[in-house]
């Protein structure tokens, strides 16, 4: 029976999610573009933030890039955090949170494997 690495799976988990905002940021709906306006950014920042969030899926289904893949990925969702927040939309980033916790978890799961690879060797 084949060992399921928790790591591994959430790592590919977190990278489709990151597509799936890539898609949204992509192609944004009205409702979305008013919230980028709303929280001051310029018009199509939207696909800056596609850009990075497909850059931290890519980054994350490959192995030897998981731990860059997953601190950038932190690094985006600290972003998201920090624009809802300042502008009070407390509820708005409980997501980008549980998102960012996924992502520091990969991380420390990324460590320890690659630490336990290395005591192996």
């Amino acid at each position: 029976m084949p060992k399921i690495r928790w790591g591994s799976s959430l790592a590919w988990l977190l990278a489709a999610f990151f597509v799936l905002g890539a898609w949204g940021n992509t192609f944004v709906t009205a409702e979305i573009a008013a919230d980028y306006a709303r929280w001051g950014y310029p018009e199509g920042f939207h696909y800056l933030t596609a850009i990075f969030e497909l850059t931290a899926a890519v980054m994350l289904i490959f192995r030897p890039l998981r731990l860059y893949g997953s601190l950038f990925g932190s690094a985006v969702m600290l972003a998201a955090a920090g624009t809802v927040l300042f502008h009070g939309e407390y509820a708005h980033a409980m997501p980008p949170f549980a998102v960012l916790a996924g992502c520091l978890l990969v991380a420390i799961l990324t460590v320890r494997s690659r630490r336990s690879r290395q005591r192996r060797a």
